[in-house]
C-alpha cells in the first residue's frame, strides 16, 4: 500500500510499510514486536465491559441499524448462493471476532442452523456462551450456537469445508497485513464449495489510520482491495452502511468469493437474469 496514512495522534506515515515496520518490525527478526502488537490489542479489550455498549465503543445505539443493514446485505446474497435461498439446506456460519455474540444472536443464528464463534477475549466469549444458551433463545428447532473458540484470528484455522458463510466484522483491523493474508488463505479451506466471506469494516477516507490505543488499523477501500487481491479473493458485491453518526468512520460490507466461486456463481446469476464502529481520529 503506497498511499500514506496517520496515527491517532496525528503522526503521518509515507506508506503502510513504514507504519508496519515501526509497529511490528521486519517479520521474524522482530518477533517480540509482533507479539506485543497483539498482546496490547487483546489487553485493551480485556478492560472493556462485556456489553453491547462496551464492544461498540460506547455507541451501542448503532447496533439496530448495523444489524438491519447486515441482514439486508445477507438476504441479497442468499438467492445467488443457494438454489433455494438456503431454506432447505443445513447452513453453517462462522462469526469471527464475535465479541459477546451480538451479530450471532441478532442475525446469523436466525438464518444458519449452526453458528461457530471465534473470539480471543475470554470474558466476551463467556458472555456469548451464556447469551446464546438454548434456554436464553427463542429460536426454531435446529438453530444453535455450536462451538466457541477462544483463539485470536492470526492463529485460528477453521475445520476444512465446514462453513457456508464466514462473517468477519470489526476485528480484521487488528491483524497486520501479513496476518490478514495468512488468515484468509487458511480460512478459504474452511468454506464449503460455493461458500463466501462477508467482511464488514470501518473504512478510512484514504490510506489508513492507526489507532495507538487498541492496536488496530482502519484501512481505505483501496487498501482492502489490494489485500483482497493478494489473498486471491474477489469482491462479488459491496454495500455502504447507512444511518451511523457522522463522527464515526464510514463502514462498508464486502461479499468476497474465491476464484472458483466467482466464475461459477456470477455465470449462474447472469443466466437467471436475476467487533465496533470507529470514531474518526
Amino acid at each position: 500500500m503506497e498511499e500514506g496514512g496517520t496515527d491517532s495522534n496525528g503522526r503521518e506515515f509515507r506508506n503502510a510499510a513504514e507504519m508496519w515496520r515501526e509497529q511490528v518490525g521486519d517479520d521474524e527478526a522482530d518477533v517480540h514486536k509482533r507479539i506485543d502488537w497483539y498482546r496490547h490489542g487483546v489487553g485493551y479489550w480485556n478492560g472493556v465491559e462485556a456489553s453491547v455498549n462496551g464492544v461498540l465503543g460506547g455507541y451501542g445505539r448503532v447496533s439496530d441499524a448495523d444489524i438491519k443493514s447486515s441482514e439486508a446485505f445477507l438476504l441479497s446474497l442468499l438467492p445467488n448462493l443457494f438454489d433455494d435461498g438456503g431454506k432447505n439446506g443445513h447452513l453453517v456460519a462462522l462469526d469471527c471476532g464475535s465479541g459477546i455474540g451480538r451479530v450471532t444472536k441478532s442475525l446469523l443464528i436466525r438464518y444458519f442452523n449452526e453458528v461457530d464463534l471465534v473470539e480471543p477475549v475470554s470474558h466476551f466469549l463467556e458472555a456469548a456462551r451464556n447469551s446464546l444458551a438454548p434456554e436464553n433463545l427463542m429460536l426454531q428447532e435446529g438453530h444453535q450456537a455450536t462451538n466457541f473458540f477462544c483463539v485470536p484470528l492470526q492463529e485460528f484455522a477453521p475445520e476444512i469445508g465446514r462453513y457456508d458463510v464466514i462473517w468477519i466484522q470489526w476485528c480484521i483491523g487488528h491483524l497486520t497485513d501479513n496476518d490478514f493474508i495468512s488468515f484468509f488463505n487458511r480460512a478459504k479451506a474452511g468454506l464449503k464449495a460455493g461458500g463466501i466471506f462477508i467482511l464488514k469494516e470501518n473504512i478510512a477516507r484514504s490510506g489508513f489510520v492507526l489507532d495507538k490505543e487498541d492496536r488496530s488499523v482502519t484501512r481505505s477501500d483501496l487498501y482492502f482491495k489490494e489485500l483482497f487481491q493478494q489473498c486471491g479473493l474477489h469482491v462479488y458485491r459491496s454495500k455502504d452502511q447507512r444511518g451511523f453518526p457522522k463522527e464515526l468512520f464510514a463502514v462498508k460490507m464486502y461479499a468476497l468469493t474465491t476464484d472458483v466461486l466467482k466464475r461459477n456463481r456470477i455465470t449462474r446469476s447472469k443466466s437467471h437474469t436475476s467487533n465496533r464502529p470507529g470514531i474518526i481520529k
